[in-house]
This record gives structure tokens, C-alpha cells and sequence, in this order.
């Protein structure tokens, strides 16, 4: 079941001790493969599932550009889940639909590179993606009702994705639609195959949307927010469902949310985003029990902890996350940190890089090394960690 404190939530990563997806990069901009001959790699990274490098994606209004995506680079490995968090508005979701080329038709503008298993899907064609779409990556979107089609029967929407990529009769994708429901926990599904969604409850349209996404046994599956809406108890169900169809299938994941003790059940590496950048990344253990970043500190100690006595009120991160449109300069978080006045005014006036607090844990905070560790024992009670990366 998902844990509901830091602290639970840090056992919860510890136990599995995985390290999964692998950051391409030490900067907010561009990290890029070197080859042999020194210069940057044109292709991906060898072993990566996924690899997303520098991705851009901006939208035109009449009150200026968003800049939703601000160069995010990162990779996963098959078998292994990237957690990503953030606020509403921090880019999770533009990036997720990026990934599946869900822009391609509208007016955002799109650069960088997103390769899916060696293949580069920003310069491919919409129909390769389109094919690709469905039977190499899927996704799991945020709200089911919305995204499953009310004048369709549950079984006859997940029986159309599995006849698109495979040359079956009908009568063997609507078997295979049966399964499927079988298979994701939905009682009776021959029965229940030919039901409409708003027959089906909250959870069990949530189970339909895993059975569809999972319909072609996706190498790539995406999941935004999967258990928005659900309660406490549907939610550890929908969380076990999904980790145990990965062990089935061997799917790389993304789960995206802003519930942190989802990650923790799930994730073996987590990516924090803020205003379309990446804030921080590293393992769940150094999420948890590390973070280095003060907009993370501000995630873990709004979070409840189980494991003491409250003794004192939650600490929400003040103010608002800011307009994509006028994105703050310098650090992007610097308005609402309660350490910018630290940094000698480099919080105001550069954006900070990407650096190694401890080997694979990235961070991008101006602040050094060891007020970082000093501040975040204060901030979110855990021990300070012992310094081993260089200042910032």
C-alpha cells in the first residue's frame, strides 16, 4: 500500500533497492553522449529504453509563449520506473504527451530529441509514430471517464487499440479484450466486456484504462496520475496492479503525480520538476532521505508523517507556482524559497546547474554543499547527510 509519510515512504524505497532510470546530464541545457571521437553522439545512449535530451515544448498565445518544457533531459532503462513530481503546472504532463507525440497536430513548438528504443519519434513521421503509439508505448491517462468513450462498450474501445496493431479476427481481439479485463482484476469479464464506462465503478474504470494501455504489451508505459480520485484502498490496488503487470511484462515506466508516497511504492528513481525543469533527480533513497533541494524539502514537509508525534503544523511552500509565460529569472523557484537570501543574490540572477550532491543525485540549487545539508536537517527533520559532493 502507499505510504503516507517521508519517513515510511523512505523505508518503502529502501527495501527494493533498486537504481533504475539514468540522468543524461549534468546541466539544465543540453547533456549530451560523447562519442569516441570527443564530439557530442548524435544518437542515444546504449542500453536506454527511453531517452529524452534537451526537450523543449512551447505553445504561442496571444499573451506570450508558455514555455512548458524548459530542457529536460533523462533516460530509462526497460524494467525499471522513473517517478516524476512536481506541482500542477510544473510540465509532467506536457512532457508525458510530448513522449507519445500527442503535440504533433496542435501549435506547440517541439525540439529536442526523444528516442524509444533507438528510434528518434520528434523528426519521425505521425504515422510512425502513430503505429508506434499503442503497441511500443502507451499510456495510462489521468482521468478515465473522460479519456474512455461514453457511446462505445469498455471491451469493444480495448478490443479496437488490439485489432490497429495486430492482424487478428474480431472475435480474437474481443477474447483478447476479455482477458485483459481478467487480467487487471475486473470480476466476470465476459460479461462485463460489453458494459459501458459509467457502468463501471471509479477503480474499475481506472483497471479498464491499465487493460487497454497494456493490450499490446507496451515496452513504454506512461502512467499521469493513476490514482487521482481513487481512495486510499483502491489506490494500493491500482499501485500493486501496475508493479505487478510490469514484473509481467517487463515494461519501463513513468509515474507521474504530485502524491509522493506513490513514488515511493513504486519508483526506483525519482525526477522533480518545476516550472518545466528538472529541480532534482536521484533515487528514491535520496529523495527521501537526501533531498538537496529546498522546493523538494517544501514536497516532503508538507507531507504527514506516521512514524512520530505531530508537534507542529505542516509547512506548505508559500506562494503559487509562477506563469509559465513570465517564468522568474535566474533560479525559477527563487521567489518562493525561503533561502534565496543566502545565495548572495545568484538565486536572482543565474539559473542554476544541474550538480552531483552525492554520485547520481543531481541537484539544481545555488546553495553550497554544506548549507544544504545543515538546512534541510532543519527543514524536514531527518539527519543531515554527510557531504560528498562538491558546492554549488
Amino acid at each position: 500500500m502507499a505510504a503516507t509519510g517521508s519517513e515510511d515512504a523512505a523505508n518503502g524505497a529502501k527495501r527494493r533497492g533498486f537504481r533504475g532510470a539514468n540522468l543524461m546530464g549534468r546541466r539544465q541545457e543540453a547533456p549530451q553522449a560523447v562519442g569516441s571521437d570527443g564530439l557530442p553522439a548524435a544518437g542515444p545512449t546504449a542500453g536506454s529504453m527511453l531517452e529524452v535530451r534537451d526537450l523543449h515544448i512551447s505553445f504561442p498565445t496571444d499573451d506570450g509563449v508558455v514555455k512548458a518544457v524548459d530542457g529536460l533531459s533523462f533516460s530509462l532503462e526497460r524494467g525499471k520506473t522513473l517517478g516524476v513530481v512536481g506541482e500542477s503546472g510544473s510540465g509532467k504532463s506536457v512532457t508525458s504527451l510530448g513522449i507519445l507525440g500527442l503535440h504533433q497536430n496542435s501549435r506547440a513548438d517541439i525540439s529536442g530529441s526523444i528516442w524509444l528504443d533507438g528510434e528518434e519519434l520528434i523528426s519521425a513521421s505521425p504515422e510512425r509514430v502513430r503505429a508506434l503509439r499503442g503497441s511500443k508505448m502507451a499510456m495510462i491517462f489521468q482521468d478515465p471517464l473522460s479519456a474512455l468513450h461514453p457511446y462505445f462498450t469498455v471491451g469493444g474501445q480495448i478490443s479496437e487499440a488490439y485489432l490497429i496493431h495486430n492482424k487478428v479476427s474480431r472475435k480474437a481481439a474481443r477474447q483478447h479484450a476479455i482477458d485483459m479485463l481478467g487480467r487487471v482484476g475486473i470480476p466476470q469479464p465476459a460479461a462485463r466486456v460489453d458494459d459501458y464506462p459509467h457502468q463501471f465503478s471509479g477503480g474499475m474504470r481506472q483497471r479498464a484504462m491499465i487493460a487497454m494501455a497494456l493490450c499490446c504489451d507496451p515496452e513504454l508505459l506512461i502512467a499521469d496520475e493513476p490514482t487521482t480520485a481513487l481512495d486510499v484502498t483502491v489506490q494500493a490496488q491500482i499501485l500493486d496492479l501496475i508493479a505487478d503487470l510490469q514484473q509481467e511484462f517487463g515494461s519501463a515506466v513513468i509515474i507521474i503525480t504530485h502524491d509522493l508516497g506513490v513514488v515511493a511504492e513504486l519508483s526506483d528513481d525519482i525526477l522533480v520538476m518545476y516550472s518545466g525543469r528538472m529541480a532534482e533527480y536521484g533515487t528514491a533513497e535520496d529523495i527521501f532521505g537526501r533531498a538537496g533541494h529546498p522546493y523538494t524539502w517544501g514536497l516532503l514537509s508538507s507531507m504527514p508523517r506516521i512514524d512520530e508525534a505531530r508537534a507542529e503544523r505542516l509547512k506548505p511552500i508559500k506562494g503559487s507556482p509562477p506563469s509559465l509565460i513570465n517564468v522568474p529569472s535566474g533560479c525559477p523557484f527563487h521567489p518562493r524559497c525561503d533561502y534565496a537570501d543566502l545565495t548572495n543574490g545568484r538565486s536572482e540572477t543565474e539559473i542554476p546547474l544541474l550538480r552531483e550532491a552525492d554520485p547520481g543525485h543531481l541537484v539544481a540549487c545555488h546553495l553550497t554543499t554544506v548549507q544544504r545539508d545543515k538546512l534541510r536537517a532543519e527543514r524536514i527533520r531527518v539527519p543531515a547527510a554527510e557531504t560528498t559532493g562538491e558546492d554549488a
